[in-house]
């Protein structure tokens, strides 16, 4: 069973619990339906993702992959895309990661889009299962991916260490968890 997961109401800092789910076409239609729009009409690079396409030709027919989605009241508030086998670490050569291939919150919860944005810590969220998806799976926390221009400071401001622009990935930029330690 996935574990709820804490989020941020935007309009009174209130904590609240979301379910944090397999990807399913829902959550796909969801995206089409209720989202879409508003990104294109915001100029945001995510505007073009084609999650029909990730959920039926990537997450139902590749082993290495995994979908999930966040949900709060019956309303999907994100949604994300894990590879599990195929990448390894820029920071530890030889061990593997899990490569988050995809990462998408819904335009309300946005502050570039709504201000205050319904829910905070959606990507948050994410970013910490995919640490625990890493820890499950041997890898020690580590987890990487390449962020969306403008987003930059988010994956900074997570604790992930930049390595620098890709070149063969369009020149964005390659964020990544190193091993995770717990507090003691």
């Amino acid at each position: 069973m996935l574990p709820l997961v804490k989020l941020i109401r935007g309009q009174d800092n209130t904590i609240v619990e979301a379910d944090l789910v397999e990807l399913w076409q829902k959550h796909v239609d969801d995206y089409a339906n209720k989202w879409k729009e508003q990104l294109k009409l915001h100029g945001q690079s995510d505007k073009f993702w084609d999650w029909e396409f990730k959920l039926e030709f990537i997450i139902n027919r590749q082993a290495n992959r995994e979908g999930f989605a966040i949900e709060y009241e019956d309303e999907t508030q994100g949604l994300m895309l894990i590879e599990t086998q195929m990448h390894g670490s820029r920071l530890v050569e030889g061990k593997r990661l899990v490569y988050i291939d995809g990462i998408a919150t819904a335009p309300w919860n946005r502050a570039y889009i709504q201000r205050p944005p319904k829910l905070k810590g959606v990507g948050t969220a994410f970013l910490a299962f995919a640490r625990t998806r890493s820890l499950e799976l041997g890898y020690e926390g580590r987890v990487g991916l390449h962020s969306l221009p403008g987003v930059e400071e988010f994956y900074d401001n997570q604790g992930m260490i930049d390595v620098g622009e890709d070149e063969d990935y369009d020149d964005l930029v390659y964020f990544e968890y190193g091993v995770f330690r717990s507090p003691v």
